[in-house]
């Protein structure tokens, strides 16, 4: 008999991650790893995180720009949801269930430096860069680089067009 209970995970969450832009219509990204598991590598990943209860996608998303970047953004700054997601990953040896949603935001700067007062002992460990990156690189580089989420490179584009995207399950790692 199959097993019907896949994906197994330890903890079940909702998160909203934000393509931030700046105005050569560069996105930031965080080069990130798990100092727990060496044998994850390193990735790219788009800034955001948990929602915390009675939060909305966009309060959510100011929160989190704010605690990773020190850039504060007006909730207003962030638009509606459009690219939906659920993904699996393990991170610190826990398996994690996310339902995701992705939204974007517009500076009125280019490539700003960031902060990281805001940032949890955890990102501090996990975030070793970042860079902002066009378009073009990041699709140039799917094939060469890692990031999260995965199909990143694939959607970013339509995306940003105004399509919605709606991911099936992403297995991550």
């Amino acid at each position: 008999m199959p097993d019907t209970t896949w994906p197994a995970f330890d903890v079940e969450r909702s998160s909203v991650r934000v393509v931030l832009l700046d105005t050569d219509d560069r996105l930031l990204l965080f080069r990130t790893i798990d100092s727990t598991m060496p044998e994850t590598g390193q990735w790219w990943e788009l800034p955001g995180g948990g929602v915390e209860a009675g939060e909305s996608p966009s309060a959510t998303a100011a929160r989190e720009i704010a605690e990773e970047t020190g850039l504060v953004l007006p909730e207003s700054a962030f638009g509606e949801p459009t690219w939906s997601r659920e993904t699996t990953y393990c991170h610190r040896h826990v398996r994690v269930l996310q339902h995701e949603v992705v939204v974007v935001a517009r500076l009125a700067v280019a490539a700003p430096g960031l902060g990281a007062e805001g940032r949890t002992p955890e990102e501090l460990d996990s975030y070793v860069g970042h860079a902002w990156w066009s378009l073009d690189e990041v699709e140039a580089a799917a094939s060469s680089e890692h990031f999260f989420p995965g199909t990143l490179p694939v959607h970013l584009r339509r995306f940003l067009a105004g399509e919605r995207v709606d991911e099936p399950l992403d297995v991550w790692n």
